[in-house]
């Protein structure tokens, strides 16, 4: 299987590792193919490492059986106002044609959310930060093998809220919380889904970008939730979300997979 992924994430090399260790641990064939932008230039990769590695929608030799779109370090910045917002609609619109299934993460799940179906997002009072359980209420192949709840990293200053997921008939609200709202909206029996938080993170992703503001001395964003033993960053955090995530790609891919085969 072809799995595309549009990479907008600032440190490219660090979310190549996270998709790669998901699905290069799956019992599927993939080959994955990395995506960029022509109207942004990344400022933390190497224009050596980008062209060596990346290609621009255009150059695309096949249709990829399925899509991922990253994060983007862009959530309190209006849509129209990115500076890659029209290039962006322009693929969310052909992938939406041509491609059995997208995943939209964090910043793209909300982008996609607001472009396909008008869903606002929303400042937060304060960054919503951490492991948090969740709800799952859906029965679907996605969550094949899961109980009824999961956990979900979530580093974001903005949302989507729950009424105007249930408002818009299209869509269906999978995984909740009451702590984070919204955490996983699926749409077109799941051709479209939408994660609001990062089930690919590493188990020190959150102890990374954590000890990264506090050096920055950043007095808004705290502890995050649930992660550390007893809420002590002096100890590894746990990773209680790493095998659910394996297993939700697993499905995933699988999905895809059946599709293929039976046409």
């Amino acid at each position: 299987m072809r799995i595309a992924i549009l990479n907008l994430m600032p440190l490219k090399e660090v979310t190549e590792r996270d998709f790669l260790r998901i699905l290069g641990s799956q019992p599927h064939d993939v080959e994955i193919h990395w995506m960029r932008l022509r109207s942004h230039v990344p400022k933390h990769a190497s224009a050596e490492h980008m062209d060596a590695l990346y290609e621009y929608f255009d150059e695309l030799e096949a249709v990829p059986d399925g899509l991922i779109v990253t994060g983007a370090p862009v959530e309190q910045i209006d849509f129209e106002q990115v500076t890659y917002w029209p290039e962006l609609c322009a693929i969310f619109d052909w992938v939406r044609e041509q491609v059995k299934s997208t995943i939209f993460v964090c910043w793209a799940a909300q982008a996609g959310l607001y472009h396909h179906y008008g869903v606002a997002k929303y400042p937060l009072p304060s960054k919503k930060f951490g492991i948090f359980p969740q709800k799952i209420l859906v029965e679907s192949p996605l969550f094949a093998d899961f109980g009824s709840t999961m956990m979900v990293p979530h580093s974001r200053h903005t949302e989507v809220r729950r009424d105007d997921i249930l408002a818009c008939r299209e869509l269906t609200l999978a995984v909740d919380s009451d702590e984070t709202g919204p955490s996983m909206i699926t749409a077109r029996d799941g051709r479209e889904i939408f994660i609001t938080g990062h089930i690919e993170y590493a188990a020190d992703t959150l102890d990374t970008e954590y000890r990264r503001d506090q050096q920055r001395g950043r007095t808004d964003v705290g502890l995050p939730q649930h992660y550390y033993p007893d809420d002590d960053p002096s100890q590894p955090p746990l990773d209680t979300w790493g095998d659910e995530a394996m297993r939700f790609y697993r499905n995933w891919l699988t999905s895809l997979e059946n599709e293929k085969i039976n046409g």
